[in-house]
């Protein structure tokens, strides 16, 4: 896996790739790197923490950047560890800035000021939001059909439990996406397949698609898949190629009689 990189920050916090895609998906990677500006040092932490998943959603950057590429869709992801910000929480919520991740001290986070916090906030928190705000209404203005998937990787043991699944996808009440997405990963020989699990929204990790999504009544769901299944570029290119081929023929539920739902309108979510 990539270790940390705590050389100077990147020109952006927040990077697009192929926004004018002529896909429905537009993919997000709210945790896609573990990179710490310089101005944060380790935030007290040992490097090899830095590579944990408490600093990142190792994988999920190389999957989805495939899967973006081979649907033409467009992907939008973060560039900073979410140990200095997590873009997918809402800006109150007690882990924005994580004091604790797991079971893991962040000590250079406890103690913030509100100025600190705020200059986090502007650093990668609102670039995030603000280019996914400006895809979106992009799209919606020009009458493109419009789906928000979000990718993420979660560790095969969290708090000494055992996670068996290879992949869970998360929903709230909103089906259109995830039910027919389960049904053909469930079709999947050997694949376990988590339906809100490991998390749910319920765990508070929804934010983002709640924001640019459900906020639009535009059809959403969030992939994890298990990180040692995606390790290496073998497992990335398996999952991709697996999760590209769902993709290329899937359609949401509301969507197949009628386009209405996915062009931004609202709708009544599916039972």
């Amino acid at each position: 896996m990539e270790k940390a990189r705590l050389a100077s920050l990147a020109p952006e916090t927040v990077r697009v790739t192929n926004p004018g895609g002529s896909s429905p998906f537009v993919f997000t990677c709210d945790h896609a790197s573990n990179f710490l500006p310089a101005e944060f040092g380790t935030l007290g932490l040992p490097a090899a923490d830095l590579s944990r998943h408490i600093a990142w959603d190792p994988g999920a950057l190389p999957v989805a950047s495939r899967m973006a590429q081979a649907l033409d869709a467009t992907l939008i992801e973060t560039r900073v560890s979410r140990l200095v910000i997590d873009c997918n929480r809402p800006l109150d919520a007690p882990d924005l800035v994580p004091p604790v991740s797991e079971t893991t001290v962040i000590p250079g986070n406890s103690s913030l000021s509100d100025k600190q916090r705020a200059a986090r906030i502007d650093l990668a928190w609102h670039p995030f939001h603000d280019t996914i705000a400006e895809i979106v209404e992009q799209r919606l203005a020009r009458g493109q059909e419009t789906r928000l998937v979000s990718v993420h990787s979660f560790t095969p043991v969290y708090k000494g439990k055992s996670r068996p699944w290879h992949i869970g996808i998360i929903h709230d009440d909103d089906r259109r996406l995830a039910t027919p997405l389960v049904a053909a990963l469930q079709r999947l020989a050997g694949v376990t397949v988590g339906v809100n699990e490991p998390y749910s929204p319920a765990d508070r990790v929804y934010f983002t698609l709640e924001r640019h999504a459900r906020s639009r009544g535009l059809a959403c769901a969030m992939i994890e898949i298990r990180n040692d299944e995606i390790a290496g570029e073998t497992g990335q290119r398996k999952w991709a190629d697996l999760l590209t081929g769902i993709f290329s023929n899937l359609e949401p539920e509301e969507a197949r009689g009628s386009r209405q739902s996915a062009m931004g309108k609202s709708v009544q979510s599916a039972s």
